[in-house]
């Protein structure tokens, strides 16, 4: 009886192999994402067999919770990247945002209001950039890259030092535990209103990347941008927008990340547009545009969160060793895409 039911399941196996050979080598550039997907899952099971308590529902909470923030401007980076550029201003961004945001909720501005002046000051950096750009021929590199400084100064200007949200305010709403099983102890799977707003912004992205004229667009500029101006594709309107989105998924971080610290400072985000943009290559989303997929994305940045999770619980690690892993990921997976880029051509 044991052989009659093992003998269907060996040529299943070989029909999944099989679908997943032919997708690879129709499609070779999904095998970054694939990569990084099995990256992802090896970390999980060696930190289960290292550490332990790592397949539980506390720790994959806390991994969505504190990472919500970077999976937005994951997403951000990979429109973005698409088209063959780079918006080094997203960490700038949410830096004057955040301060900015929780001084007009100290000035006693509506909370409605202040979350959606926060999302409308990123949308207006990332304006600007695309403007740049599209009109004065900027490279994307020296646009964003002056808008960094220029929300970063602005951030200063408002103020050097913390700022703090009243405990009472209703933007902490964001940030607060809603308990979705109640589970052993504290072994609980929880959720946060940012969380929901995390998955609705990467759906309405893979809604948009893959299911629109606008993200086919995005998709041709980055392959050839004057192929894609000769198909009579909206070139020039689809660059500045994918600028606006970046920064607009930059002003919502702000309040995903504010509303879960309820504090704000200029420094805040030194870097992060280099983790976003390592979440990304990691995720597969090729650096020279055309190729790259916003789940992939999501994944890298996961990838980025679960290695600060394994390096917290080892102890015997210096946090310093952090951005050496995500340099050496990096590089791996730069090399990755570049093979892929030749095997196609």
């Amino acid at each position: 009886m044991s052989t009659m039911t093992a003998t269907p399941a060996a040529p299943a196996r070989a029909s999944l192999a099989a679908r997943v050979g032919r997708t690879i080598t129709a499609n070779p550039s999904i095998l970054p994402t694939i990569a990084s997907v099995v990256i992802f899952v090896a970390m999980i099971v060696y930190g289960e067999i290292a550490y332990g308590r790592i397949v539980q529902a506390s720790t994959l909470s806390n991994l969505l919770i504190n990472n919500a923030h970077l999976i937005v401007l994951a997403v951000a980076l990979t429109f973005v990247i698409l088209t063959g550029g780079i918006d080094l201003s997203v960490g700038s961004i949410i830096a004057f945002s955040s301060v900015a945001g929780v001084m007009l909720a100290g000035a006693g501005w509506p909370p409605l209001l202040v979350v959606v002046a926060m999302i409308a000051m990123g949308a207006a950096f990332g304006l600007c950039s695309g403007l740049l750009i599209r009109y004065f021929n900027v490279q994307p590199f020296i646009a964003t890259l002056a808008m960094m400084f220029l929300g970063r100064g602005l951030a200063s200007l408002l103020s050097t030092k913390p700022q703090r949200l009243a405990e009472d305010s209703p933007i902490r709403w964001m940030g607060e535990k809603i308990k979705v099983i109640d589970g052993p102890k504290v072994n609980d799977l929880t959720i946060t209103p940012a969380v929901i707003v995390a998955v609705v912004v990467v759906a309405a992205a893979f809604f948009v990347l893959h299911r629109t004229r606008t993200g086919r667009t995005v998709y041709a500029i980055g392959g050839s941008e004057s192929s894609a101006l000769l198909m009579g594709l909206p070139v020039h309107r689809s660059k500045v927008l994918v600028y606006v989105i970046s920064g607009t998924l930059a002003g919502v971080a702000a309040v995903l990340y504010t509303a879960r610290l309820g504090t704000a400072q200029n420094i805040t985000g030194i870097g992060w547009e280099l983790d976003a943009i390592a979440a990304a290559v990691i995720g597969g989303t090729v650096l020279t545009g055309a190729y790259g997929y916003v789940l992939g994305s999501v994944v890298g940045a996961l990838v980025l969160g679960l290695m600060t999770v394994l390096i917290t619980r080892d102890g015997g690690i210096p946090p310093e060793m952090t951005t050496i892993i995500t340099g050496g990921i990096l590089l791996v997976f730069v090399l990755l895409q570049r093979a892929v880029i030749r095997k196609k051509e």
